[in-house]
């Protein structure tokens, strides 16, 4: 059985510009799964992953964020990794993923040991000296990718993180991600239908203040559908979304 703590939120409530996003929000995602949640523009999502990171405040000081039993999480217990890769620019690749231990003053050979293995897997050994303003944006996006692993925090919450780069990127990107966040519970926003199909173990839509459970899959990801497959699904997605008829 896994020691991985999975996420249970209780009584998420939240309004922007006096406007409810959602109201008594209720869920429990399980250990060690990625979950990915769409909606459509405004709805909510990445406020709610916020909600959950700490980064907004509730409207209600009933909110609750605990692992999946209901326990207290870790400390450093939630990762956050953003839209934008949000390097500091006057900082080093290397210096930018050991951030996070510089500023908890836990910095030691074996933080640098880990980064240094992480910069090789994501093949960025060689810009361990570089800039922000010296990479691309996919490595950008890969440096983001190394600074949230390198957090100690069984949680990831992702709010669109591949949405920038490009398709050839996205896809290296999702199967690095997958493999190394293996051990993690991940919480994931995406616009992308066919993005969610390809990493989630769970699809949830959210639409008016509520989670619909859409879709549920198991196996090996990322997933490789085949086209009759992806189409349907898409379609489905699509049609909960309010896009296309199925």
């Amino acid at each position: 059985m896994t020691s991985v703590p999975g996420l249970q939120v209780a009584n998420a409530t939240l309004s922007y510009q006096q406007r409810p996003l959602f109201k008594d929000l209720s869920f429990t995602f399980a250990p060690a799964t990625w979950t990915c949640l769409l909606g459509r523009s405004g709805c909510g999502k990445s406020s709610l992953l916020r909600l959950i990171a700490g980064l907004e405040a509730p409207d209600r000081p009933t909110l609750m964020v605990t692992d999946h039993r209901g326990n207290p999480l870790p400390p450093q217990g939630i990762a956050w990794m953003a839209q934008q890769d949000a390097l500091l620019p006057w900082l080093n690749v290397m210096d930018n993923i050991t951030i996070g231990a510089r500023l908890r003053n836990t910095l030691d050979d074996t933080h640098r040991d880990q980064a240094h293995a992480l910069l090789e897997r994501l093949q960025l050994a060689d810009r361990a000296k570089s800039r922000p303003n010296q990479l691309s944006g996919g490595q950008r996006q890969r440096v983001a990718l190394a600074r949230t692993l390198m957090q100690p925090a069984p949680i990831v919450l992702m709010d669109e993180p591949f949405s920038a780069v490009d398709a050839i990127t996205r896809s290296e990107l999702h199967a690095l991600s997958i493999e190394l966040l293996a051990e993690r519970t991940v919480l994931m926003v995406t616009h992308d239908p066919r993005e969610a199909l390809r990493l989630s173990d769970d699809i949830y839509i959210l639409a008016s203040g509520q989670l619909e459970h859409l879709s549920t899959r198991k196996g090996q990801r990322p997933a490789e559908l085949s086209l009759e497959e992806r189409d349907a699904l898409e379609r489905h997605i699509m049609s909960q979304l309010g896009g296309i008829a199925p």
